[in-house]
């Protein structure tokens, strides 16, 4: 039986702690999915484009629609373990192609905790992430195949139009699976789209499918009213698919502001550092008090202020070399540039 509910949208940032849970509250009496309550029948117009049904008839045909097209939707979404931290995500090919958030994954190369409807848990390992977009792409450990739903074309959707949201309200919940929500196409742009399916932490990756169970968008940011939910479009993951694929990692979060952690008076002449902060990406790559940079990647570093360019023309997760004079010698230090929220 599909479970299909509303829940009560919170602030969040998409991420459930595990060991947090949120009740999911109500049904869409809409859809109140009863096995045989119809024939089989192709779908109408107001159960694949924006219309809405007219008649009795034409609701339960909706409804026979969602039902089938649901099944398949909570078959290949999966929720997403990152830590302590929980996500979701959607497959999209046969051999385990993940679809989820940049923000649920981090970065690449992360080892993370697969779990599928059926309650099986499996292994995945995270690949390339679009941080601008919040586009982040895994792949599941091991031959499959896995039970998977094509992406669609995001560019031809349209304002109005009914779409079917999944994922793991709250993180994922032992004995209940992802979760189905009706909602509608409320705004379209190039870099995203808004719905109003209801969503709270937890369903951050997890996706948007079409009335013919196409993936159309993952769920970014959840916001409280649920009329602010952005969703990155599925054109945008097929646009930068070989560089997931490859695990680049590239662009930042909206609101992030990439750093290294020192501190340094930018009225010196020279770019001295006078503070390192404790477990900072600077702290991390051998970077001492009282070291002068010079060079920061293909950037000549004439004082502080130079530096801090320097730091905020990279992206977060970018790996950068500084050239460092310490006690009269010249190191080469290898950094990771940080993100600070």
């Amino acid at each position: 039986m599909l479970r299909i509910s509303c829940v009560t949208p919170i602030p969040a940032n998409g991420l459930a702690v595990a060991g947090r849970h949120f009740v999911v509250l109500g049904a869409v009496l809409l859809l109140a999915c009863s096995a045989g309550l119809v024939e089989a029948a192709a779908p109408t117009t107001a159960a694949t484009s924006s219309d809405v049904p007219s008649s009795v008839a034409e609701l339960k045909v909706m409804q026979e629609q969602v039902r089938r097209v649901g099944k398949k939707a909570l078959n290949c979404t999966v929720a997403v373990r990152v830590g302590a931290a929980f996500g979701s995500g959607v497959i999209v090919s046969r051999d385990g192609y993940v679809l989820t958030a940049a923000h649920v994954i981090g970065g690449p190369g992360r080892t993370v905790e697969v779990r599928f409807a059926d309650g099986r848990t499996g292994t995945g390992k995270t690949l390339g992430l679009n941080r601008t977009a919040d586009a982040g792409l895994l792949k599941i450990v091991g031959a499959g195949p896995w039970p998977f739903a094509e992406i669609g074309k995001s560019g031809e959707l349209k304002p109005g139009q009914w779409c079917l949201a999944t994922g793991h309200p709250g993180g994922f919940e032992e004995g209940r699976g992802p979760v189905l929500r009706l909602g509608r196409v409320l705004t379209m742009r190039t870099d995203h789209l808004s719905t109003d399916c209801p969503l709270i932490g937890g369903d951050s990756g997890g996706p948007l499918f079409d009335l013919e169970g196409r993936v159309i968008a993952v769920h970014s940011r959840i916001s409280d009213p649920l009329t602010a939910n952005i969703h990155v479009p599925a054109d945008r993951y097929r646009d930068c698919w070989d560089r997931l694929v490859k695990a680049e990692a590239w662009g930042r979060l909206p609101g992030t502001t990439p750093f290294v952690g020192v501190q340094g008076d930018p009225e010196a002449e020279k770019a001295r550092v006078s503070e390192v902060v404790r477990g900072s990406p600077a702290h991390r790559a051998g970077i001492r008090r009282g070291d002068i940079v010079l060079q920061f990647g293909d950037r000549e570093i004439t004082d502080f202020h130079s530096l801090v360019t320097a730091v905020r023309a990279r992206d977060p997760g970018e790996r950068v070399v500084m050239e460092v004079i310490r006690e009269g010698q010249k190191h080469r230090l290898s950094v990771v540039v940080g993100a600070r929220f």
